[in-house]
C-alpha cells in the first residue's frame, strides 16, 4: 500500500489529478499504467547516451514479459494487478524507443510513439473488460499532445502539434473505469499540445468536470 502511495505521489500532476476519478477497484491498474509510461520516458530523458537508454528499455521489456512471485521493483510490483496482460505493456517501451535518436526526430518516430501509449490504454481496456478501441484513440490523443507540451526542438514540437491536430478529438466514450483516460483526454483537447494540461486559469474547473460527470 505505501509503495502504491509513493508511486502515486510521484506521477505528474494531470495524471495523479487524473488517477483520482479511477473507481477504487480499478485504480491500481490505472496507477500501473500511469506510473510505467512516466518512468519509460524519464528513462530516455535521463540518459546521457542513447544506448544507455535503449539498455534501460530493454530491461523493462523484458521484465514486463516475465513475471514472479515477489517483485523486488516497486513500480513492477504495482503491476501485480494485471497479471499476464502486463506483457501488453511491453508495447510502451517499443514506443518510448522510437524518441532515441538526434534531435529533430521524425515525424513518423513521434506517431509511433503516440500510437504505442495508446496502445497501452487499450490495454488497459481490455484488461477491466472493455472494447479496447476508444481507449485507444483517446489515449493516442492524450499522447501526441503530451509529446507536444514537453518537447523543446521547434521542429519536433511543430511536428506533434501537428500530429495532435490531425487526431479525433470526439468525445471518446468510455466507461467508468477509464475515467482517468477521459481526464486527460478532454485536458489534452484543450491544450491542443501549446501548454501543459494543467495550465490555465480554466484547466483545474475543466479536469473537475470531466472526472465527475465524464464531458
Amino acid at each position: 500500500m505505501r509503495d502504491s502511495s509513493v508511486l502515486a505521489e510521484g506521477l505528474r500532476p494531470d495524471a495523479r489529478l487524473a488517477l483520482a476519478y479511477a473507481p477504487a477497484h480499478a485504480r491500481a491498474a490505472v496507477l500501473g499504467l500511469l506510473a510505467l509510461d512516466q518512468r519509460l520516458g524519464e528513462s530516455i530523458r535521463g540518459a546521457r547516451e542513447p544506448v544507455l537508454a535503449q539498455l534501460r528499455l530493454a530491461w523493462w521489456r523484458e521484465r514486463l514479459q516475465t513475471s514472479q512471485e515477489s517483485e523486488p521493483e516497486p513500480l513492477l510490483a504495482a503491476l501485480q494487478p494485471w497479471g499476464q496482460h502486463r506483457a501488453a505493456l511491453a508495447v510502451l517501451a517499443d514506443g518510448w524507443e522510437e524518441l532515441i535518436g538526434e534531435a529533430p526526430l521524425r515525424p513518423e518516430a513521434l506517431a509511433a510513439c503516440a500510437a504505442a501509449r495508446g496502445q497501452g490504454w487499450a490495454a488497459l481496456a481490455a484488461l477491466l473488460g472493455h472494447d479496447p478501441d476508444e481507449a485507444r484513440r483517446a489515449g493516442q490523443g492524450w499522447a501526441a499532445v503530451d509529446l507536444a507540451a514537453g518537447l523543446s526542438h521547434p521542429q519536433e514540437r511543430a511536428a506533434a502539434q501537428a500530429l495532435a491536430a490531425a487526431q479525433d478529438w470526439s468525445r471518446p466514450r468510455l466507461p467508468r473505469e477509464l475515467r482517468p483516460l477521459v481526464v486527460l483526454h478532454g485536458l489534452a483537447r484543450r491544450s491542443g499540445g501549446h501548454a501543459p494540461l494543467l495550465s490555465g486559469a480554466g484547466a483545474l474547473g475543466a479536469a473537475l468536470r470531466l472526472g465527475l460527470l465524464g464531458r
